[in-house]
């Protein structure tokens, strides 16, 4: 991934509570990934408040999310940027889920020089059990009206979703955020981008391949894509293009491996030209 003009970089990863499976060497890893990656956003899950802290100290602007569990976890969203206005909310939709205590949604303002200009960064967390697809729909919809409001009125020119969402593309909560149904009388449309880049490619980031899965509480997953970096579209499409879309840290580092889950990290970029309007140069052929 080649640094691009007018574009932003972005990764999402769930990094595993560091109190599994060698922690303080799993963080180390990560550190160094993201460090060579180097990303202007950082949406991570499973954060401690010794995470948060140590994100600080590297400079990064941090957002965490409204909700922490009882030992300690919670979700961050980060940018080598100072963030805007910020809203939250904690996506307590059911009963049940005051058994995920720490599902939850940012949306923050992040200000970024010309062409590009302000950019909504959502970071969405749902919750997490198999068996809780009615929650992840109605925290699907609650995301999706806070981001139209945390827009409205704001000189907001993109908006961007990311995150842990604990869903594969066909479940009713993505087909929602993806424009591909609507729940509850409201359609949205995020373009995934892995599936813009690798399209046909099932690209798991939550499978058995990787060996802290198999060690793990969830022993016979199947392959699961369930992290997402998104581009939310309007009536022409996605307001930024998708230049690149890969995952990080699946393999093991110096014999460490990183978290149960893969991260995703992709470019953002302009597009040649706005949408909903035509070019005055021609392509050739």
């Amino acid at each position: 991934m080649g640094e691009q003009p007018h574009g932003i970089r972005l990764m999402t990863m769930n990094v595993l509570a560091p109190r599994y499976a060698d922690g303080p060497a799993r963080r180390a890893v990560l550190a160094r990934e993201v460090r060579r990656l180097n990303p202007d956003v950082l949406a991570l899950q499973e954060v401690t408040r010794a995470d948060v802290a140590a994100l600080v100290a590297e400079g990064w602007h941090v957002v965490p999310h409204p909700r922490w569990s009882a030992t300690g976890e919670g979700a961050v969203l980060a940018a080598r940027r100072p963030f805007g206005r910020t809203v939250t909310d904690p996506l307590d939709v059911t009963a049940r889920t005051a058994h995920t205590d720490w599902c939850g949604v940012v949306a923050a303002e992040l200000p970024l020089p010309e062409p590009l200009g302000t950019i909504l960064v959502v970071h969405h967390k749902p919750s997490w059990p198999y068996d809780y697809e009615h929650e992840r729909e109605r925290q699907a919809l609650v995301t999706a009206r806070l981001a139209d409001r945390a827009a409205a009125g704001r000189p907001v020119r993109h908006t961007v979703l990311l995150g842990d969402f604990d869903a594969s593309p066909a479940a009713a909560s993505l087909r929602f955020l993806q424009g591909l149904q609507s729940l509850d009388g409201m359609s949205v449309c995020f373009q995934d981008a892995w599936s813009t880049v690798h399209p046909g490619e099932p690209g798991p980031t939550f499978s058995p391949g990787n060996p802290l899965v198999r060690q793990g509480d969830m022993p016979e997953a199947s392959d699961r894509r369930i992290d997402y970096l998104m581009v939310r579209c309007g009536a022409s499409g996605p307001t930024l293009r998708v230049s690149s879309c890969l995952r990080v840290l699946v393999h093991p580092v110096d014999g460490v491996q990183a978290s149960d889950h893969y991260g995703v990290a992709a470019d953002l970029t302009l597009p040649d030209h706005r949408p909903g309007e035509w070019s005055a140069v021609l392509s050739p052929g």
